[in-house]
């Protein structure tokens, strides 16, 4: 076994998860929620066949899986009990017979319902082969238990943040009239790669047009003019580890007059952050931004989030974690370790950050210049 953490680190997962399945009322915790599963195992594999692991009251755990995947997940796992089944088995029926072999024909299981593993075919088959069995939701286990990042989960976050600034300066060095947006997305992917990144997956790389609708555009080969904005966003992954970040890159010269309001984006953002403590309410952290930029008139609408949770990214339906989100209407409370992409945006410039909030405040983990970038400002 080469699991990514230390034993003493699963250990206390596990004792979070064992907390949230006690006041439940669940025997059995049944995982299969892609980060959850990194997470609480040290390997996590997309659904190609249904998979999931199991965690009792006491004792290991264990995972079942396609054999085709068990021996990397024997590397993976901190502990030892890995079931594989041929391809031509049905997952939950092996999974049924493995519960009725460790004594849990008749239990109460516990599991996300809000996970994407968790369907209501599953529930439903899992009921038939088990008839004995409950099963009680624990809501949005899957991503609140994971909330607070270790210090070595923030380690890892912080080595993507690195690869993020390198390819920022990157594509911001090389940027020139003629730059099409996937020739920049071209430069951050083999950035990526050559500097330990999971994948070359490069995030939204896009001209910055019109308001804020840019911020998820569809990547283009329209070469880019004089005074041209080229929003870049860098997503890269170190372990499923992920960091975010940022910038509008000039092309050429700012012939709409947009470094004034580049400039006044950032110092609001700024305002934000210094509110960023453990026990603030997120909504009053949003308000610090939104409320600013709506008040100076720097949109005239200002509907999306201004930040979410980051973290441990798996092969799910979602390319980010909304499970904490910045917006008005926010009343969970910010702890020390969490982790969270922040951005502004207005007019078709983007700026954001990595940022982990620690006991005196917060700590950028992205370390790019906080300004619009230029091939002359590098």
């Amino acid at each position: 076994m080469n699991p990514l953490f230390p034993r003493e680190e699963f250990a206390a997962r596990v004792a979070r998860a064992r907390s949230a399945m006690a006041e439940a009322g669940a025997d059995l915790l049944l995982v299969d929620h892609a980060e959850f599963l990194a997470w609480l195992t040290g390997y996590t594999v997309s659904e190609t066949m249904y998979r999931a692991a199991f965690l009792p009251r006491e004792g290991e755990p264990w995972f079942v899986l396609r054999e085709l995947d068990a021996g990397p997940c024997r590397d993976a796992c901190w502990f030892s009990e890995i079931v594989g089944f041929a391809d031509t088995d049905e997952p939950h029926a092996v999974m049924a017979e493995e519960l009725r072999r460790r004594g849990f024909a008749t239990c109460t299981i516990g599991s996300d319902h809000a996970s994407y593993g968790f369907t209501a075919a599953t529930r439903d088959r899992l009921a038939a082969l088990l008839p004995g069995t409950r099963f009680v939701d624990l809501p949005q286990a899957s991503d609140l238990l994971r909330a607070v990042k270790s210090p070595a989960e923030v380690d890892l976050i912080a080595r993507a943040a690195g690869i993020a600034d390198k390819a920022m300066m990157a594509i911001a060095a090389q940027a020139r009239p003629g730059m099409s947006p996937r020739a920049a997305a071209a430069i951050a992917a083999a950035c990526f790669l050559e500097n330990g990144a999971d994948t070359g997956e490069t995030g939204p790389i896009v001209p910055g047009i019109g308001g804020h609708e840019f911020l998820h555009g569809v990547m283009t080969d329209q070469p880019l003019a004089e005074g041209d904005i080229l929003h870049v966003e860098l997503i890269p992954k170190v372990r499923n580890y992920g960091a975010r970040l940022m910038r509008p890159v000039l092309i050429g010269k700012d012939e709409r007059g947009l470094l004034p309001l580049a400039e006044r984006l950032v110092a609001l953002q700024d305002c934000q952050f210094a509110a960023m403590r453990p026990g603030v309410l997120a909504c009053e952290v949003d308000a610090v931004l939104r409320e600013a930029v709506l008040r100076e008139g720097l949109r005239p609408a200002y509907n999306n989030v201004t930040g979410y949770t980051l973290g441990l990214y798996g092969r799910t339906p979602r390319p980010s974690d909304f499970s904490r989100v910045f917006l008005p209407n926010a009343r969970w409370r910010l702890e020390e370790g969490m982790v969270f992409h922040m951005y502004a945006s207005a007019a078709g410039l983007g700026f954001s950050e990595t940022v982990v909030v620690e006991a005196e405040g917060e700590r950028r983990l992205t370390a790019s210049p906080r300004k619009m970038l230029t091939a002359s400002a590098v």
